[in-house]
């Protein structure tokens, strides 16, 4: 039986054609949408398309998933794995970077394509254990007591079944030194009724802490449904963090970011981390200077209470932990 959530899922627009056609958009843009949509697809729920405002081919939801002309072009200081995630897969579809904590990538697959994406090189079919694999990713934590935390990733990992949830969280529960299941998900804010009743079940019914790290990078992201799809997580005892990246000419100024996260906490969900973008290949036009985005975060800090400020962050290869940035006084 499809649910609501996987019909959605099914219908999500995957022709620069019909976007253009829904938003009213100038149709001399598709021709390079098109052939950027060649090289990673276009996909984007419908529900997430309804909050975009028509004919405005600037609106910060559409420009996370419009194909564009930009994405073609080749640029040094950018690479198809910046941050040299092939060195950190011990075995098929498990990466541990750091101490304490390794990721499951559970699918390649996502509910949106983001044109950001750090991952969109990734090589998923190469990490596509199988159950015999998993079994060798799960011996893998079971042999190293130094973990104590499973991150469940992708791709996004509730694009796959409450059942498939349930039985990998049920096995982690089965390895003593083990404390939490995170789980980071863009889909709740793509599709909030993602969030059943089976899916809470499926990652509360254990000892391990659950937590859920959304990805949410626009006020304009955040609507009613979205809200109430919060609500169920937190009666459920569920923490929420969300995890933003800076992207030029969508979040980069002060009042956006001050505004999201008023609005993520209103909605239950605590700023986590900014990040400043990975330097991935294709997604050169979102990034900004490292020395802007310190700038942007010493303004949130002047306006926001210190819990609604989320840390600013950098990944770098071969670092033990995410990077903490300063913010740097605005000039």
């Amino acid at each position: 039986m499809i649910t609501r959530w996987q019909n959605e899922l099914i219908n999500a627009v995957t022709d620069p054609k019909e976007l253009f056609e829904m938003l009213e958009l100038d149709m001399d843009l598709l021709d390079q949408a098109n052939v950027a949509a060649k090289h990673f697809p276009l996909k984007v729920p419908r529900n997430f398309i309804a909050r975009m405002q028509k004919n405005n081919i600037r609106d910060p939801l559409l420009l996370q998933v419009l194909p564009i002309g930009e994405e073609l072009k080749e640029l040094n200081g950018y690479s198809k794995d910046p941050l040299h995630e092939k060195n950190a897969n011990p075995v098929s579809g498990l990466l541990h970077k750091y101490h304490g904590r390794v990721l499951l990538t559970l699918t390649g697959a996502c509910a949106v394509n983001c044109r950001f994406c750090f991952r969109r090189h990734f090589p998923y079919t190469e990490n596509n254990p199988g159950t015999a694999g998993w079994n060798q990713a799960f011996n893998y934590i079971r042999n190293d007591a130094s973990i104590t935390e499973v991150i469940l990733s992708g791709g996004d990992p509730l694009i796959v079944s409450d059942a498939m949830l349930k039985q990998f969280v049920q096995q982690l529960a089965a390895i003593p030194h083990l404390k939490r299941v995170r789980i980071h998900s863009r889909v709740p804010i793509m599709l909030p009724e993602r969030i059943t009743s089976e899916f809470i079940d499926a990652i509360t019914q254990t000892s391990l802490k659950p937590v859920l790290v959304l990805h949410c990078n626009h006020p304009q992201e955040i609507n009613h449904d979205v809200t109430l799809a919060m609500q169920r997580l937190l009666t459920a005892g569920i923490i929420l963090l969300n995890q933003t990246v800076l992207l030029k000419n969508i979040n980069d100024n002060v009042e956006t970011l001050v505004t999201l996260s008023e609005k993520l906490f209103a909605a239950g969900i605590q700023p986590y981390y900014l990040h400043v973008l990975d330097k991935v290949h294709s997604t050169q036009h979102f990034d900004l200077e490292r020395s802007r985005a310190c700038e942007l975060h010493a303004g949130m800090s002047k306006q926001l209470s210190g819990y609604l400020v989320p840390r600013l962050v950098v990944e770098e290869p071969g670092a033990p932990a995410k990077i903490i940035l300063p913010s740097l006084s605005a000039s």
